[in-house]
């Protein structure tokens, strides 16, 4: 009888096992190491702010945190790699500004921002910084304006590509003040920048991550900064509105994205975690330092935000007269 009723407990056990939620047989996340796809060459702002967020979201997460470079296709290349991949949270996305820019600029887009991906948190927020090359005779947003008024389409400006940030605060700059300049795409903004070092370009409105430590040491010179007040990290710098072009603003920004289809508690760990990572005093002083905004959004602010700066950048990429490519 004893035997019988042994073997009655050991069904029962086992049954009782075979019935328990999936979510308690299933290893916390994460369990390996974390992709974070940065769709730009190394350098440019939005590779800077992955490589400061990137070790301290590893600590608070228990697994490494990889950087990949994907860059081409004004950030495409990089926005499909995430917005394909397994809804896992094992690939996340570096976003830029260009989430929000890309459907005006191309006709046929790999991935729709609003639908594909899954908002983590956003960022930072920081202005670009408008700089020139020392051998170009100009110091100040007049002096540039004036300038290229008397040379139409003779001065070249470099940028991260079509339709990336520092692209189109340049137009919006030429749209505004009624200068032509010869633009210059590359890959991203720190390729444009090295030629710009060089002499090669003349201008070039990179993020303040980007520029700002090349206008400290003197190797080149900042005209303004895009935003409508001046940065924390450059407060000599004025703003290109105050300096010279009432009513200018432009501001890039960076966040963190999933593919849509993420577990909502995945998608709330790495939020939870995002926002510890940019409340630390050493990350806030570090982007603070050099200009940018830590900000640490919801994902549904996040959302909105992205759908809120899609309607600004339609509006100001038909205004400049750009058309889908």
């Amino acid at each position: 009888m004893l035997r019988v009723q042994t073997r009655v407990a050991v069904v029962f056990v086992v049954a009782c096992a075979a019935v328990q939620p999936a979510s308690a047989q299933q290893p916390s996340y994460p369990v390996r190491a974390i992709r974070l796809v940065v769709p730009s060459s190394p350098g440019g702002g939005t590779d800077i702010t992955a490589r400061l967020v990137a070790p301290k979201l590893s600590e608070f997460l228990g697994q490494q945190v990889v950087i990949e470079n994907r860059s081409g296709a004004g950030t495409m290349i990089g926005g499909e790699v995430v917005a394909r991949a397994a809804p896992d949270g094992y690939t996340l996305l570096m976003g830029i500004s260009t989430l929000a820019i890309n459907p005006a600029m191309y006709k046929k887009v790999p991935y729709d921002a609003l639908r594909d991906f899954a908002p983590i948190s956003q960022v930072v927020s920081l202005p670009n910084i408008l700089v020139s090359h020392p051998s170009l005779p100009v110091k100040s947003v007049k002096d540039l304006v004036a300038f290229a008024k008397a040379r139409p389409a003779q001065i070249n400006f470099a940028s991260a590509g079509m339709g990336t940030s520092p692209h189109l605060s340049m137009e919006l700059l030429l749209t505004m003040t009624k200068i032509k300049m010869i633009h210059v795409p590359y890959k991203g903004s720190g390729q444009g920048v090295v030629d710009v070092l060089a002499g090669h370009v003349s201008l070039m409105t990179p993020s303040i991550l980007t520029g700002l430590p090349y206008v400290k040491d003197g190797r080149l010179r900042a005209l303004g900064v895009t935003s409508a007040k001046r940065a924390a990290g450059a407060p000599d710098i004025p703003t290109i509105a105050e300096a010279g072009v009432p009513g200018y603003e432009a501001t890039q920004w960076f966040g963190i994205l999933a593919p849509a289809g993420t577990p909502v508690e995945i998608v709330n760990r790495l939020h939870r975690e995002v926002v510890r990572v940019l409340a630390t005093p050493e990350m806030r002083e570090r982007f603070t330092a050099d200009g940018a905004e830590p900000v640490g959004s919801t994902p549904e602010e996040f959302l909105a935000y992205i759908r809120s700066e899609t309607a600004k950048w339609s509006g100001v990429i038909k205004q400049a007269g750009i058309k889908p490519e």
